[in-house]
């Protein structure tokens, strides 16, 4: 079955930097896209980034625009693992991070990951 996997995370200052990690298992993970979502409390889940196929040439990335320049998705497909690179972090980022992906008509959601950005 699909299953996805979050790590990372945690209490980071303002300004600091950290790297999310989404393990993916229960499908062929280079043929489908990914995309990173979060939910701060008393607000609905927001997508952050996400992430196409690779090609030869480049990858298809889109980002929210409070993240943009900021923030860096990537994947690894021999790893079957999309990253969320989180550099200037700002108290705002505080959230719960998922990974998700689409496929067979279904979303698919990891358990996500705590970021507390605070001094």
């Amino acid at each position: 079955q699909v299953q996805l996997v979050e790590s990372g995370g945690g209490l980071v200052q303002p300004g600091g930097s950290t790297r999310l990690s989404c393990a993916a298992s229960g499908f062929t993970f280079s043929h489908y896209g990914m995309t990173w979502y979060r939910q701060a409390p008393g607000k609905e889940r927001d997508v952050v980034a996400s992430i196409g196929l690779s090609d030869e040439i480049d990858e298809i990335t889109y980002y929210a625009e409070s993240v943009k320049g900021r923030f860096t998705i990537s994947r690894d497909n021999a790893k079957n693992t999309v990253y969320l690179r989180m550099n200037g972090l700002k108290p705002e980022d505080t959230a719960v991070y998922y990974c998700n992906t689409h496929l067979g008509g279904s979303d698919y959601w990891g358990q996500g990951t705590q970021v507390t950005v605070s001094s």
